[in-house]
């Protein structure tokens, strides 16, 4: 059974920093990504990393500021956010996937989703 479960997620003040952690289970995941949403609008591409080899790639607005690490060994998924911003407030979504091709930035490119965990970022 796969699962993908997220957690780390909470209220902090602008210029503060979060952890999220992402553990993935049930298949051999080739790859995994972060993304983001606020209400009303599409998700969004945080940042990604390959399984093998730990490829990253991310997006423009946090590059910077947020790290993408992965322990295989665990199965797990991290996001350091650093030097938050009121903007980055979202529910964060980890996803797992398993094609070819780098690098992985679409929605359709991740087969596996967890739940979300909430990151709101006070002014």
């Amino acid at each position: 059974q796969v699962q993908v479960v997220e957690s780390g997620g909470g209220l902090v003040q602008a210029g503060g920093s979060l952890r999220l952690s992402c553990a993935a289970s049930g298949f051999s995941f080739t790859s995994y990504a972060w993304f983001r949403q606020t209400p009303g609008k599409e998700r969004e591409f945080v940042s990604s990393i390959r399984r093998n080899g730990g490829n990253t790639y991310y997006e423009e607005s946090v590059k910077g500021r947020f790290t993408i690490s992965r322990d295989n060994g665990a199965n797990t998924i991290y996001l350091q956010l650093n030097s938050l911003k009121p903007e980055d407030t979202a529910v964060y979504y980890c996803a797992a996937g398993y094609g070819g091709g780098w690098p992985l930035f679409k929605t359709y490119e991740f087969a596996y989703w967890g739940q979300g965990t909430q990151v709101t970022v006070s002014s």
